[in-house]
């Protein structure tokens, strides 16, 4: 509630700015063309007269040709916002709003605090980071070389896209790099091979890095993208932890010695956690489920503060495929709290395991003429929170929509998310007997109906710059179609308009000597 409230306030705050700014700009270009016009002249109640007459004297024309430009104004805009939409998936103003305006009016700078906050350990400061993204590295994610070049193999096509590589590059750079990588050759050509974009240049760096030295991001650009299976993966990881494990012991002892040392040990920690982690994986995927489930609870151990990894959803999928399911829930007890963000895998396993207690004798038959239990209520509402989470995701579990290869990256409560989790987790919901039935009949019957999370809206001033613009075309086609009527309202509107200011004037112009005020008005 307190995200959502912020959010609306921000977005407030956005809206009246843009208007404001638009109302003034309007101002401000009605202004000038008085000047302009009346070139100013001395007197205010002269001034006000000639006003006065100007408005009397503008023919229906002039009121059909302002409200036909203001209208083509808008629809320009309109026109232009719905193609920057379609394409980038925003609105100009909006971002525009967000990118300048909120850090004017005191708001956070969202690009400064997660890189700031994505090279430090502290819990908090990764949490908050973390919750600011909207876009989230897939625990699950598979290996290049070993798996996703597979589909390569066989259809001739590419299974991840441009911006999804692009976004691992940049997590390699963030996590495998660090500010004094030009002072040891191995690392600067690794610094350079992580901006690559062809992953022959890529793996031609690291070789050329082993050539000069032991390097673990070496080893790790290898065994991710150059290993064809599983198991050479696993042996140059094992390599890379050889390498890594030195290199953070030696930057461990020197961590306190300046920011530069701090630095490095930074990238070390990042370098060590991830190949433990993929040395995890690597286990899961060669069938040794228990080692792997070792390795993750002894690098968690290792490195409680590292929530960045997620690698408790690493942990979670390898205890299910055990059915180590009060192990499950312990770890779900420990991460399914309300100041950690939520995840489908978080979410969908919590709905398993109260499903789990009641869907082999689940019949909707009988529960519709006796009434749900106790234990049955628990686990429709638990499907019913996992299905609000993300609703995309019963559809690939019910295979009513096709899985494909997960992505590395993924959208929070997308579809992105739904098909990674599906990839994984689909073989446990079948384990479960009756659980998929009871996943059919709670999200098909009722709640998929209402929830609509997440919904995709248009942004406001989409909204706004259609209102406007329909707004403007219709006061043109009512002032061509009835220019004398139109013409009385827009003089009765101007002149309701002034009056305020006609008062204002008259009160300043009787407390002021009259000296001043000529004065005031030469100037």
């Amino acid at each position: 509630m307190a995200e959502a409230a912020t959010g609306f306030l921000e977005q407030l705050k956005s809206c009246m700015v843009w208007s404001w700014t638009y109302l003034c700009t309007v101002w401000f270009f009605i202004v000038l063309f008085l000047v302009y016009i009346l070139r100013v002249p001395l007197k205010i109640n002269d001034n006000l007269s000639t006003v006065s007459m100007f408005l009397n004297t503008l023919t229906p024309k002039f009121y059909v040709a302002l409200t036909g430009t203001s209208s083509l104004i808008s629809g320009l805009i309109l026109i232009f916002e719905w193609w920057y939409f379609r394409k980038y998936g925003t609105s100009f103003i909006e971002q525009v709003s967000v990118s300048h305006l909120r850090p004017l009016l005191g708001g956070v700078d969202n690009n400064s605090s997660n890189n700031s906050n994505s090279s430090n350990g502290d819990s908090d400061s990764n949490r908050q980071s973390v919750s600011e993204c909207k876009v989230w590295r897939n625990p699950l994610n598979l290996f290049r070389g070993a798996e996703y070049n597979r589909y390569t193999w066989v259809t001739g096509r590419e299974p991840l896209t441009y911006y999804d590589m692009n976004l691992s590059a940049q997590d390699h750079q963030t996590f495998f790099t660090c500010d004094s990588d030009h002072l040891r050759p191995a690392d600067a050509i690794m610094q350079k091979a992580w901006r690559e974009r062809n992953p022959q240049a890529r793996i031609s760096a690291a070789h050329e890095a082993l050539e000069i030295n032991e390097c673990a991001t070496a080893y790790i650009l290898l065994a991710e993208e150059e290993a064809t299976t599983i198991a050479e993966a696993e042996k140059l990881f094992k390599q890379a932890l050889k390498a890594g494990d030195g290199c953070y012991r030696r930057s461990q002892q020197l961590q306190h010695h300046g920011s530069q040392y701090e630095a490095q040990h930074r990238r070390d920690t990042n370098v060590l956690v991830y190949i433990k982690r993929r040395l995890a994986m690597c286990a899961r995927r060669l069938g040794r489920t228990r080692e792997a489930v070792k390795m993750m609870r002894d690098l968690m151990k290792e490195f409680p503060l590292l929530s960045m990894f997620n690698i408790h959803e690493n942990l979670l999928e390898a205890l299910l495929e055990l059915q180590a399911y009060a192990d499950v829930q312990a770890v779900l007890a420990k991460y399914d709290d309300i100041s950690l963000p939520k995840s489908a895998t978080i979410c969908y396993t919590a709905a398993l395991l109260k499903a789990r207690a009641v869907s082999d004798k689940f019949s909707p038959e009988a529960a519709s003429r006796r009434g749900l239990s106790t234990a049955e209520m628990n686990a429709v509402e638990a499907i019913h929170r996992a299905v609000e989470f993300n609703p995309h995701v019963p559809k690939y579990l019910l295979e009513m929509k096709s899985l494909i290869l997960p992505p590395e990256h993924i959208l929070k409560r997308g579809d992105s998310e739904a098909i990674a989790y599906a990839f994984f987790h689909l073989a446990h919901w079948k384990r479960v007997e009756g659980a998929l039935n009871l996943l059919h009949c709670t999200w098909e019957g009722t709640f998929h109906e209402v929830s609509v999370y997440p919904k995709k809206e248009l942004p406001f001033f989409i909204l706004f710059t259609a209102g406007l613009c329909s707004f403007t075309a219709m006061l043109a086609l009512l002032t061509h179609q009835f220019p004398e009527l139109m013409g009385v309202f827009a003089k009765a509107f101007l002149s309701t308009l002034f009056a305020p200011l006609n008062f204002v004037m008259e009160k300043v112009e009787s407390i002021l000597p009259s000296s001043l005020w000529h004065q005031l008005t030469r100037i």
